[in-house]
């Protein structure tokens, strides 16, 4: 991860070069904030062995102890970094290039892999930055996402996976000089091959010794996509912060395609809350090593690298798959966060129903995702089009369970479908907070 934050497209990038074909880039016209993985396609997604990860980063280690200690931007460790994974690549059948550009006055490079297949209308991509800072090998930052990114790919050959999307993965260069390599790829598309850029992930320090469980917020539905993994687990996440705009991702954000991903954590300090419902040590940063030379092959922990592997193999499998209709009928969803202010104001949040006939069904379902340390506080009511409202939830003191996440059903038969229905939620008393993570209406 760049350790200061660079809002400025670099200049130093000056050439440009392909060894082999890039695939088609991919339409932002098909946007994941309307789109659902299917379950079906999540359930398949494989379990990414730690063992191999792990593998893969004794070879950066390797690398790294070989070449000077590091595998920086310019260095030989680095160009070795990326030989090594475009071997395993082009030996699983995918499509690689090297895009190579100027920084700092010598040649970096930048790894695309496109795997055959899929609509090349609609690209999923999934990178990593493969360089290290001078002063170590850069295990955590970034062999950890780098090696993770390569076993998901490869997982994808071993499955023979045939996504609906087509599925492109990168790695790369100059990361730690300001997302030099990511910049210089986003700026070097054509504006109709970006987009075709479905969504971007990225993963850039995931398996930090001291680790905490974060998900970048930029996305509504990849937001979910990993929230939900991490559910399954019964694992509380947090939004992302401390990399806003310190990794690769930010060029992606700025040229307007969807992005996403996780994040163990860096040099900020874990609180004493984290620890608790994380593990590890509070007082101290998730990653005590970040930039120095005891980045080593010593410093990630396994639990979180083997958990954070399996997210990037659930949300690239769920994200590029084909959706199918829910089968109790047509979903329409908000997934967009919307905080609930404390003992304040009603907060709504909006879904706008289009292509029905009629009135809405004697049965309208309404499914809410609310996420309140206190869910007693909370009145919810849906609100009709016309403004006519139906209350699914009153306040009860006596309701002392945290969160509300249920299916409700409304007669709302007098309703005209067609319209904005809104969820309104509204915190009638003080000390307990929250959100509403997701919504959805089904007809």
């Amino acid at each position: 991860m760049t350790l200061f934050p660079r809002r400025t497209t670099v200049a130093a990038a000056v050439s440009f070069a392909l060894t082999a074909l890039l695939a088609p880039a991919v339409p932002a016209a098909a946007a994941y904030a309307s789109v659902v993985p299917s379950s079906a396609a999540v359930l398949a997604a494989p379990d990414i062995p730690v063992a191999n990860v792990k593998a893969h980063l004794a070879q950066l280690q390797s690398i790294a102890t070989a070449n000077g200690g590091n595998r920086a931007h310019g260095r030989a460790g680095y160009k070795a970094s990326v030989d090594y994974v475009k071997a395993k690549l082009d030996a699983a059948g995918f499509t690689t290039a090297l895009q190579t550009f100027t920084s700092s006055g010598t040649t970096g490079y930048n790894l695309i892999a496109d795997w055959p297949g899929g609509d090349a209308s609609q690209v999923v991509m999934t990178g990593a930055h493969l360089d290290s800072v001078t002063a170590g090998p850069g295990i955590n930052d970034n062999g950890s996402g780098s090696a993770a990114t390569l076993e998901t790919a490869l997982a994808v050959s071993r499955a023979g996976y045939q996504p609906s999307k087509h599925l492109r993965f990168a790695w790369w260069g100059a990361e730690e000089l300001g997302m030099v390599g990511s910049t210089y790829y986003v700026s070097h598309l054509a504006a109709a091959d970006r987009a075709k850029i479905a969504g971007y992930l990225n993963f850039d320090m995931i398996g930090s010794p001291n680790p905490g469980y974060f998900v970048y917020d930029d996305d509504p539905t990849i937001e979910k996509t990993f929230k939900d993994y991490y559910a399954g687990l019964s694992i509380p996440t947090e939004i992302e912060t401390e990399g806003d705009g310190r990794s690769d991702h930010a060029p992606f954000k700025s040229a307007g395609i969807p992005v996403g991903g996780l994040f163990s954590g860096a040099d900020y300090t874990k609180t004493a809350a984290q620890a608790q419902k994380w593990g590890g040590t509070s007082g101290q940063a998730f990653d005590r090593c970040y930039h120095a030379s005891c980045d080593t092959s010593a410093n990630i922990n396994d639990t979180a690298l083997d958990r954070n592997s399996d997210a990037i193999a659930y949300a690239v499998w769920g994200l590029s798959a084909a959706t199918t209709p829910p089968p109790a009928g047509t979903v329409f969803e908000n997934t967009a966060n919307v905080v609930v202010p404390d003992n304040g104001a009603a907060v709504t949040s909006s879904v706008a129903v289009t292509g029905r006939t009629g009135n809405a069904p004697v049965t309208l379902k309404a499914g809410v995702d609310i996420k309140h340390t206190f869910r007693g506080d909370l009145v919810i009511d849906l609100i009709a089009p016309d403004g006519s409202a139906y209350r699914l939830k009153n306040s009860s003191s006596s309701d002392s369970a945290d969160n509300v996440i249920a299916t409700y059903t409304v007669n709302a038969s007098s309703e005209t479908a067609n319209g904005t229905w809104k969820l309104r939620v509204q915190d009638v008393a003080a000390q307990d907070t929250g959100y509403i993570d997701s919504w959805n209406l089904t007809f």
